[in-house]
């Protein structure tokens, strides 16, 4: 029994010699070091590794190590001192029920989100050979075992969602002077942007990332985006929602590249192209939140791309065009959240391939 604990014990030591060279750990010449790469050092190398990924995947990883970095924090390890042997095969497990209570059970997708990171944190150290008390297969395993898997919910689409869109292009535009010129184009911005959000489906993401060059000399109706996970993607302006945004670029007399941007006032540093102008996602949902709200309608961003994909479908799409319009990830996303859309239309498809059992009898009679 001795010599599977002399070779564990040696394989760790040896794991530190390698964890020593690659992070600096600094040690006695002849010494064998003790310990294994604080947590927070660990981390800040996984970071290192994602630098070929997009920003909004860096983004997302960064703010998931932050929550587990807090995880640790209030189960008693202090990241920035301990080393990654203090993590064991129930940390992932702990992490995932700390943040279920944290976050409760009706966010799960938040916590899913949040999940990702740790379980590529464990995946690294595992490769580097960094976490001699952590079995990676024990611990995805422990974890595996208390997840709960996350329903989709058919999405609730409101079909008022057009009214928010018409209440907000109803709204007289003031005439240019120069007092009311902001107001003139942050009301041209908004009708543009809710025009944008119903006609093509877009995430907010990807609302904020548009250009102006994407649409205000393209004659083909159509340009190409980065979406999730950097994804390309072709996405489709009809003329409607074309002359609305182009409304509102002839109105600016700035040169910046962002197509929607903050109008307040002078900036006083609006980055390379006006890039520090450009809004944010929370603007674009605010927005949206400001004019469903004014309409009487309960609706957020994401509403518009539900009610684009259920339009899509209702009216002859099948799954694949809408995954590649709407930039889903496999057919799986499309058909799990849109499949079971308008009653009517199911409806409609049983009236007509069903086969009633007198039709059947009187086939079977015939022949």
């Amino acid at each position: 029994m001795t010599e599977p604990t002399h070779f564990a014990s040696s394989h760790i030591e040896f794991a530190s010699v390698l964890a020593a060279a690659r992070y600096g750990i600094k040690c006695m010449e002849g010494d064998v070091p003790n310990r294994f790469p604080s947590i927070v050092s660990a981390i800040e190398q996984l970071k290192l590794s994602l630098r070929a990924k997009s920003p909004r995947t860096r983004s997302t990883y960064s703010t998931g190590l932050n929550s587990f970095l807090q995880y640790l924090s209030d189960a008693g390890i202090n990241p920035d001192t301990d080393n990654t042997s203090e993590l064991l095969d129930n940390t992932l497990e702990e992490y995932y029920l700390w943040l279920v209570d944290r976050y409760g059970r009706h966010s799960l997708s938040t916590v899913n989100t949040y999940m990702a990171p740790a379980r590529a944190f464990a995946r690294f150290l595992a490769r580097n050979d960094l976490c001699p008390n952590l079995s990676l297969v024990k611990a995805l395993e422990r974890l595996k075992a208390v997840v709960v898997s996350l329903q989709y919910r058919t999405p609730r689409v409101d079909s008022n969602l057009a009214l928010i869109v018409d209440f907000a292009l109803s709204m007289t535009v003031p005439p240019r002077t120069k007092k009311n010129y902001e107001h003139r184009l942050r009301l041209l911005r908004d009708q543009g942007i809710l025009h944008l959000l119903y006609s093509t489906g877009l995430r907010r993401t990807e609302v904020t990332a548009l250009d102006r060059r994407d649409v205000e000399h393209r004659t083909d109706g159509q340009t190409i985006i980065q979406g999730k996970g950097g994804k390309e993607r072709v996405v489709f302006f009809d003329k409607e929602c074309l002359y609305q945004v182009r409304q509102y670029i002839d109105e600016r007399e700035d040169t910046f590249h962002p197509l929607f941007i903050r109008h307040k006032g002078t900036p006083s540093d609006p980055g390379r192209g006006g890039e520090s102008e450009r809004l944010s996602p929370q603007s674009i949902w605010m927005i949206v939140k400001k004019y469903a709200k004014a309409a009487g309608i309960d609706a957020s961003t994401h509403d518009f791309r539900h009610n684009k994909a259920s339009t899509l479908l209702n009216r002859g799409a099948n799954l694949s065009e809408v995954q590649d319009l709407l930039g889903h990830a496999s057919p799986a996303t499309t058909k799990l959240i849109y499949a079971r859309y308008e009653t009517a239309k199911l409806r409609e498809a049983f009236d007509r391939y069903s086969m009633p059992l007198s039709e059947a009898v009187t086939d079977e009679s015939d022949k």
